[in-house]
């Protein structure tokens, strides 16, 4: 169960994120309601997953997923570069979450 509750943590990191940059600075309402709770989300769920799994796997898998995911979120929604480099440093960055899941007791 700790690993669906770090993939939860992991999704609401993205989410975060996302809703970050749409709150424009923290001025909208909405998007800053949901910033916030997503952040609170995310720390509830890493918490969950880190009682089990080592401390090191799971933060460094979290951010992982967060950063892939804005990536990800940057590239479909914000329209921002997908060049050759930065699609090669996003498969490092899912190469090093695979990396660690594969080598965590």
């Amino acid at each position: 169960m700790e690993w669906v509750y770090l993939g939860i943590a992991g999704a609401m990191e993205v989410l975060w994120s996302t809703f970050m940059k749409l709150s424009d600075g923290f001025t909208k309402p909405w998007p800053t309601a949901i910033t916030v709770a997503g952040l609170i989300l995310s720390m509830v769920f890493l918490a969950k997953a880190t009682k089990v799994l080592p401390m090191g796997t799971a933060y460094g898998i979290w951010t992982g997923i967060g950063a892939l995911g804005a990536v990800i979120v940057g590239i479909v929604v914000f329209r921002e570069p997908a060049g050759a480099a930065r699609l090669i440093f996003a498969l490092l960055l899912l190469a090093g979450i695979i990396g660690l899941k594969l080598t965590s007791a």
